[in-house]
């Protein structure tokens, strides 16, 4: 057996500081917060911020540090017995958890005390890379990786969980101050022409790749693509007014049946947080209630919404490997990511393609043709969610920009719309279009 290779002490500072970036946007996304927001729970599908403070740090103490406590003399000593299972999500391997509808009756452990927590987990993975054997370091490295691009995940949930949160208040509170800027026009709609034909699309670089991948990215393969035309951006807000002006939720010829039996149940009229007042449409932001601009792309509507939307236009929304064909990198100018700090979708442009909003896809979330799962616990974090969901790609205004990449798949089920979700139109062509 051969030795491992040294790691290089600039490999491990690397590391260490990409770690201490990634942790602190988290503390800083949640500065803003009054320790009772930190505790709300609006839904089922929305965690208190406290959870996702601690969730994010559960998963670094449980994959890193119990499984790297060589670098421990006496191994790692978890700061509390019961947090292993108050943190827990959805890893069954690792052991019985809370339910998650019953988040939001944690009042304790206190905010503070969760603080303390990740103070904890960061020293103890901090004194990891620094001091783990290269062998322990090189096996659990990507595993880091991967926990990083998870906390990044939590990062974008705390936003549009906060949003939620204050959103859902009869006093619409700001989350923070923004002034509100000047309405933008809507360009032209634009539709991109593509031949099809025999594409590849996915990765193979996976989590042990030189390039970071969730397993669910994987493997690169082959599809054929009929002819097909694309839009050149996504559908924006005043085209969205349309097609409610038009009784586009009253109308079940436009809708799944599934889609119908959603509006009828939740009596959706609108996207989420829309509201009309006399002289037009306004919405909740993080900034507070503003006036709905035309010129940007419609967010906060479902699969089913966008669905219906691209039926009354006589389009429909694009495949994931039509999207991921159609923008196979990100451009030097992309739209607003979470980095930008505006917590909001920019006005609408051909030129972006990425950030702003997530976009639906028509394709179902199903595993590539040879996918295989991350071995033991970690192959539950996609693999097992591959049914009932619907594939979204893009990123958007809450998404960190190097989190993002041309084979990214978001997905969630179709009736969502608490993320911050749009679409973009797409149709088949014939001979001669």
């Amino acid at each position: 057996m051969h030795a491992p290779s040294p790691i290089a002490p600039e490999a491990r500072a690397s590391l260490a500081a990409d770690y201490g970036a990634v942790r602190a946007v988290s503390e800083r996304l949640c500065a803003p917060l009054a320790v009772e927001d930190h505790v709300i729970q609006s839904m089922p599908d929305v965690s208190p911020p406290k959870w996702h403070l601690a969730h994010a740090t559960w998963f670094f103490e449980t994959f890193i540090l119990a499984r790297g406590n060589a670098a421990f003399p006496d191994g790692h000593r978890p700061l509390h017995p019961a947090y292993h299972y108050l943190w827990n999500s959805y890893y069954e391997s690792e052991g019985d958890r809370w339910e998650r509808p019953r988040r939001g009756l944690l009042s304790r452990p206190t905010v503070d005390e969760v603080r303390r927590y990740r103070r904890h987990v960061d020293e103890a993975v901090l004194a990891f890379l620094d001091r783990a054997p290269d062998d322990v370091l090189a096996a659990l490295a990507p595993v880091l990786r991967l926990g990083l691009h998870h906390e990044q995940q939590h990062q974008e949930l705390l936003v549009t969980d906060i949003k939620h949160i204050l959103g859902t208040n009869p006093l619409r509170p700001p989350y923070r101050e923004v002034a509100a800027g000047p309405a933008h026009a809507v360009p032209p709609l634009d539709f991109i022409h593509h031949q099809g034909g025999l594409v590849e699309i996915g990765t193979g670089d996976g989590l042990h790749g030189a390039g970071f991948a969730f397993d669910n990215e994987s493997p690169r393969h082959r599809v054929f693509l009929a002819p097909f035309a694309i839009a050149a951006r996504p559908v924006t807000n005043g085209e969205f007014i349309e097609f409610i002006e038009a009784g586009g939720y009253a109308k079940p010829e436009h809708w799944l049946s599934a889609g119908w039996d959603a509006v009828r149940e939740n009596r959706w009229q609108a996207p989420l947080y829309w509201q009309r007042e006399r002289d037009g449409w306004a919405h909740y932001t993080l900034a507070g209630m503003r006036p709905v601009d035309p010129g940007e792309p419609v967010c906060h509507v479902s699969h089913f919404e966008a669905d219906a939307f691209a039926r009354w236009k006589g389009c429909r929304l694009p495949t994931e490997a039509e999207w991921e064909f159609s923008f196979p990198e990100l451009p030097a100018t992309t739209g607003r990511f979470l980095d930008d700090e505006a917590l909001h979708p920019g006005p609408t442009s051909r030129a972006r393609s990425y950030g702003d909003v997530w976009e639906w896809t028509g394709s179902a979330y199903l595993p590539y043709p040879g996918f295989r799962p991350l071995e033991g616990g970690l192959g539950e974090y996609n693999g097992k969610f591959m049914s009932g969901q619907m594939v979204l790609r893009g990123g958007s205004c809450a998404t960190p920009r190097s989190h993002i990449r041309p084979t990214y798949r978001n997905f969630f089920h179709p009736d969502k719309r608490w993320q911050c979700t749009g679409f973009r139109l797409a149709r088949s062509l014939h001979p001669g279009d």
